[in-house]
């Protein structure tokens, strides 16, 4: 969302908590209810989102009079201290900012997070639209040039996204950045960063005329909203290469239908991108050296049987493939036939396979 516009809305929230008090009644604020109850997986859109169940704050109840200031301090911090002086900080920062005003002040942290959250869902965007940003680590390399849009130090300065051998890092400056030329055909996200480096250096980026994306293990948000953006407004396809195991499924399910956390942005997701693999089929078919898995393991893959997310066909019976066999295996066990194997032997040709 457009900084404008999240001002914009910032601006309506107090505009009607105004009109509340200038008619002598307490204020409330009406937001989307976010309990696992009101949490639903849209079959059409292919993403997991909010229902239409509400929850109201209310001022005049003793119990959350004191929530409900706090939520409009942070209302206003962010449009004041960081929209419109386009500056920006982190849940910390927050945290510690509300120590200047006794009245405001959150005794934990937990407390403002959850408010933060509150923000996100009255608004309908993540926080880092209006500069709340996680200290998360993610990486992004191939040939496209952008234009920064922030911080002012550096709006308008061009950069093109091959400079960095190590990539570069994915914070709220580059998610937020213009595409100004693209001469990529598709996106790879990759859950481990030795991977992205060894793309990197057989330079897939041009075999494949790719954007790589290192997404750090579960993609942080940023990394999520910059993928969007590529398959978006750039139409790139979107493919994720994970290990064989039930975490790498389900790092590469939350980027292609967004997670029950964040249910309540649900722009988070992309539901056009498609999982490359390492498939749990695809341990036998390539003879993969693999290990046990474990209760951990086994734990996710039942709660992820709960999950309709997972309910389609192929899914489900990656899922019974994992339970039947209890084995999992690393990206890294392509290196049993090369360094090069997993590009040689099994991105080109999944890649292939999917188009």
């Amino acid at each position: 969302m457009e900084k404008e516009k999240v001002v914009d809305r910032l601006t309506l929230i107090g505009k009607e908590v105004l009109k509340y008090v200038q008619n002598q009644e307490f204020p409330i604020i009406k937001l989307p209810l976010r309990s696992v109850t009101n949490v639903i997986y849209d079959n059409k859109q292919k993403i997991v989102k909010l229902g239409d169940k509400f929850v109201i704050r209310k001022s005049s109840n003793v119990r959350q009079a004191k929530i409900f200031s706090q939520l409009l301090w942070i209302a206003y911090f962010a449009k004041e201290n960081l929209l419109l002086k386009d500056r920006s900080c982190s849940l910390r920062d927050l945290y510690y900012n509300s120590f200047n005003d006794i009245k405001i002040k959150f005794e934990e942290q937990d407390e403002s997070d959850k408010l933060v959250v509150e923000l996100e869902t009255i608004l309908g965007c993540p926080r880092e639209n209006f500069n709340i940003i996680p200290e998360e680590k993610s990486s992004i390399f191939g040939d496209l040039t952008v234009e920064y849009m922030s911080p002012p130090t550096h709006r308008g300065q061009r950069v093109k996204l091959t400079t960095d051998p190590d990539g570069k890092n994915i914070g709220l400056s580059l998610a937020t950045v213009k595409f100004v030329e693209c001469n990529a055909k598709i996106v790879i996200a990759i859950e481990k960063g030795a991977i992205f480096r060894r793309f990197v250096e057989e330079q897939v980026y041009k075999k494949l005329n790719a954007i790589l994306i290192d997404t750090g293990g579960q993609a942080p948000r940023f990394t999520r909203m910059l993928i969007k953006r590529l398959n978006k407004e750039l139409g790139l396809p979107v493919y994720v290469l994970t290990d064989a195991d039930p975490w790498g499924m389900h790092i590469a399910r939350v980027i292609i239908s967004g997670s029950a956390i964040a249910a309540h942005i649900p722009e988070l997701a992309t539901p056009e991108a498609k999982w490359l693999g390492i498939y749990a089929t695809d341990i036998k078919k390539y003879n993969l050296p693999s290990i046990p898995l474990n209760e951990l393991d086994l734990h996710r893959l039942e709660t992820m049987k709960r999950d309709p997310r997972y309910e389609d066909r192929f899914w489900s019976s990656q899922i019974e493939f994992f339970e039947k066999y209890k084995q999992k295996a690393e990206l890294e066990a392509f290196s049993k036939y090369g360094l090069t194997a997993i590009i040689d032997r099994y991105l080109i040709k999944k890649i292939k396979e999917s188009q």
